[in-house]
């Protein structure tokens, strides 16, 4: 062999050999072959025969008494094989072995005890004389399942001890909020993560009944003073919320602390299956915006819900929208007959497509490209699969891009809604649910003007329907409610593309604020107001407490691990056309009835004529149609006379209405 070829093997030799590659082969070692397994603990089985007689031969008695001692000894390891395949205790990953483990070894190891006693005892009764000792076989039984189990713990424990080690500077070092069975999971879970994310370094008590004790060999820390504090004592700089008693305000005072001293914080859900560590590991994630809504989750009532929607067919427009295509997600858990989801943007209504024929449900889907504008295409529609239930969320919902082109949003808010609550009149449909909003009370803007109308327009056609049809009119239905966390176009997902970029974030007030819902809540409440509604009736939700935006923004900046204003700039840019300080649930001469939700209200709004009301909705439509914004914008404010603009060019037609 020639000496570079030689140099070469020896450099490759050396290299496969190296610290990262014996790193890696170590850990290989936990995933050895059954057979390999079951011949370890074969040698464990025959060393610890071989104590067992030991022992007894130094105390001057026989382990086995039978002539025939070689077949003694060939069933005793048969026997134990047969138990080693019953309880599969050669399964487990060596170096994750756990409870559960010990618990198999045990059983087989008493089963094997058992049998051969029960075969002595015949042997004693058939012929008078033992096999073997008793005493013997029970300390062989002890010793082996000793020796079994003692080698799975040495193999776990010095995996832990390897990978504990390895790259801890790069570890970041966590305690676990919570000492109960949950918690002992995620720290479980999150020891044998890969690629290991967390160094546990203890536990938070906050009911301080553990001090000065320890759990799986790591302190628990009593809280008697503010957690940030109890972390930098062990030189935390995260915290995992795994206790299951925390109620939404020890949260968010958990939050408010850390995010103070520009600490991490994780939250991980209810653990489920206590034995799948990888999902557990998964679900520990950082706590995000929503998780901090001061508010309990909406409780449906699913029954009414499903006696609306069960075996039904369901027509959904702007289906493709943040808040449509959680409908659509939700509705088809009622196991409907047949769902329609309409919308005229092509390509997010494919990727619904694609998420909707993923899901595994007996509904029939159907997916329409259409636009709500065009009566004669919705006709079609109404036409062709005739529903009971329509929820129409089909809406331009940008305050100052609709502020820039008025007249779209009479097309779309309006007019739209108008061609499908028509139809659904004249196909008769059971219910019409419309989602409107909180800038539809005393707007600013032409965009909550716009919702005011059609809000307006559904009532008094319902008003209408009722007195010529009676209880087989169709029954309209209005839910608002006001900002969506997490929508297209929303701050918080505008205040994440931003921070991401490296800032700044930008608000357009420092004093505004607005109310909040998280996506699933706003579509919860659209269905619960569906199935409870009787008709006529605007739906309004407890939205909680306002949040102030510049507040918003430093939580998120804080969330994402930075520092306000020194990391990322927060800058105020001015209102935008249109725009507000604050948004209303409520008209100034309007009054909110309860209902058997206790979050969710019923908004009693004067209700106009249909014949009036019709007429200048259809002025309005035509004038949209000319284009004239000035002219179009005054229609809308004679129909809503408290429209009022604000940082608009359109506050001229106010001055004007002012003095006439």
């Amino acid at each position: 062999m020639s000496r570079p070829l030689t140099k070469k093997i020896a450099a490759l030799f050396t290299e496969y050999y190296s610290n990262l590659n014996l790193r890696l082969n170590i850990h290989n070692l936990g995933y050895l072959p059954r057979w390999i397994i079951v011949s370890i603990d074969l040698v464990v089985l025959v060393l610890s025969f071989f104590f067992t007689y030991l022992i007894f031969k130094g105390t001057g008695l026989d382990y086995v008494i039978t002539s025939h001692s070689g077949w003694y000894f060939a069933s005793l390891l048969l026997c134990n094989i047969f138990f080693f395949w019953l309880f599969r205790t050669y399964s487990g990953i060596i170096r994750h072995s756990s409870n559960i483990d010990a618990v198999k070894l045990l059983f087989s190891q008493i089963s094997v005890l058992v049998i051969f006693l029960i075969v002595n005892f015949f042997f004693e009764f058939a012929q008078g004389e033992k096999v073997f000792l008793n005493t013997a076989l029970f300390i062989n039984i002890v010793l082996s399942f000793c020796g079994l189990f003692l080698y799975r713990v040495i193999v776990k424990q010095t995996f832990e001890l390897y990978f504990s080690e390895k790259k801890n500077t790069n570890l970041i070092r966590t305690v676990i909020y919570g000492t109960d069975a949950n918690a002992i999971s995620v720290a479980n879970a999150l020891k044998f993560e890969t690629p290991t994310r967390f160094k546990i370094v203890g536990f938070i008590d906050k009911n301080n009944q553990n001090a000065s004790k320890r759990m799986l060999d790591l302190p628990i820390l009593v809280q008697k003073k503010k957690l940030p504090a109890m972390m930098r004592s062990v030189g935390a700089t995260s915290v995992i919320l795994a206790d299951k008693a925390l109620t939404r305000e020890e949260q968010i005072v958990i939050v408010d602390q850390c995010l103070e001293y520009n600490l991490k914080v994780f939250t991980v859900p209810l653990i489920s299956d206590w034995e799948n560590q990888r999902e557990i590991s998964q679900k520990v994630k950082t706590i995000q915006i929503e998780d901090l809504l001061e508010r309990k989750p909406i409780v449906l009532d699913n029954k009414s819900i499903s006696k609306q929607l069960k075996d039904k067919v369901v027509l959904i427009s702007g289906a493709a929208g943040s808040i449509g295509s959680e409908i659509v997600r939700q509705v088809l858990t009622f196991h409907p007959k047949k769902v329609i989801i309409l919308d005229q943007a092509e390509t997010p209504l494919h990727h619904l497509q694609l998420e909707t024929d993923a899901i595994s449900t007996d509904a029939k889907i159907r997916t329409v490209i259409a636009d709500i504008r065009n009566r004669e295409a919705m006709d079609v529609v109404f036409k062709t699969y005739k529903p009971h239930v329509v929820f129409h969320a089909a809406a331009y919902k940008h305050v100052p891009l609709m502020e820039d082109n008025p007249c779209q949003a009479i097309f779309t808010n309006v007019k739209g809604t108008k061609n499908l609550a028509d139809l659904a009149c004249a196909y008769n449909v059971k219910k019409f649910v419309m989602v409107s909003t909180d800038k539809a009370v005393n707007p600013s803007n032409v965009m909550g003007a716009s919702k005011r109308i059609a809000e307006k327009y559904v009532q008094s056609l319902h008003l209408k329907n009722q007195q010529e049809k009676g209880e087989q009119a169709t029954k309209f239905i209005t839910t608002r409610f006001g900002n969506v966390l997490g929508s297209n176009g929303s701050v918080v997902p505008l205040f994440t593309k931003q921070i991401a970029a490296g800032g700044p974030v930008t608000i357009t007030h420092k004093d505004i604020i607005r109310y909040f819902m998280t996506i699933p809540e706003a579509c919860q409440l659209v269905l619960e107001a569906g199935a409870m509604g009787k008709g006529g009736e605007i739906y309004i939700f407890d939205m909680g407490k306002p949040v102030k935006i510049i507040d918003l923004a430093r939580k998120m900046i804080k969330l994402a691990g930075f520092i306000p204003e020194r990391d990322i700039k927060i800058q105020v840019v001015g209102l935008r056309p249109g725009e507000k300080l604050y948004e209303e649930l409520l008209n100034d001469t309007s009054k909110s009835l309860p209902t058997y939700h206790s979050k969710i209200m019923i908004a009693q709004e004067l209700q106009e004529e249909y014949e009036t009301l019709h007429q200048d909705v259809s002025d309005l439509i035509h004038i949209a149609e000319g284009y004239t914004n000035d002219a179009m914008v005054a229609q809308m404010k004679k129909i809503v006379p408290e429209f009022k603009s604000m940082n608009s060019t359109f506050e001229t037609l106010d001055a004007v209405e002012l003095h006439s």
